[in-house]
């Protein structure tokens, strides 16, 4: 796990809300690629995937590790610097329409992920977790939720920081590339039902108030 990247400016997140660019970053997160390779692998125009990149690159979320002479040309490799962690701060300022696009493109992503480690028995281990719990919660119960899985992104980058002095000391034997997803949401239904219980009543005002 890399270090995070602490982001509260509006632009960086509605940068970070295109598909493409969620898609270039988690490649990059594990490995360094030039947008040749890129372009490539995602089939997507060469043009774009290049467009986009360069736009992670000046918003400083990717950095240029190496240059290849091929064919005439240099190709360039891009890896990712730190793993970006948009602040509560800068959640609650984003639009609703780029939040929409953020958590689709990001659960577009997850999906591949956890249906790719499900196919090649990712989830066979003892230790593999598969878990849904649902709550029920007050204003305090879901800000203290919130908080818990904040200390657990933390609790994650220590362990990560230990596993990788005991790799470096036994030359990476019995090294494991693992995916930790957490989440916490509403529940759709009851979401639901007071959205259809306010339009009734505002429904209900208005006729009345057409009578008078």
């Amino acid at each position: 796990m890399k270090e995070y990247l602490q982001i509260s400016d509006h632009n960086v997140i509605k940068a970070l809300a295109h598909p493409l660019r969620v898609q270039i970053l988690g490649i990059l997160e594990t490995r360094a690629a030039s947008p040749n390779e890129l372009s490539q692998e995602l089939g997507a125009p060469l043009g774009n995937v290049s467009y986009h990149t360069r736009e992670l690159l000046r918003f400083g979320l990717v950095k240029l590790v190496k240059k290849t002479p091929r064919r005439g040309a240099i190709e360039h490799y891009y890896k990712a610097t730190k793993q970006p962690q948009i602040t509560q701060a800068g959640w609650a300022a984003t639009p609703r329409v780029v939040k929409d696009a953020m958590v689709r493109s990001a659960l577009d992503q997850i999906s591949d992920f956890v249906n790719a480690a499900a196919i090649e028995g990712g989830f066979t281990g003892d230790e593999a977790h598969l878990n849904r719990v649902r709550l029920t919660l007050d204003e305090r119960g879901w800000q203290d939720l919130s908080r818990k899985l904040t200390e657990l992104l933390g609790a994650l980058a220590k362990i990560q920081e230990a596993s990788q002095k005991r790799l470096d000391r036994a030359n990476h034997s019995g090294e494991r590339d693992v995916t930790v997803v957490t989440m916490g949401f509403e529940t759709a239904e009851p979401m639901l039902a007071r959205r259809r219980s306010r339009q009734s009543t505002s429904t209900r005002s208005t006729t009345k108030s057409g009578k008078q």
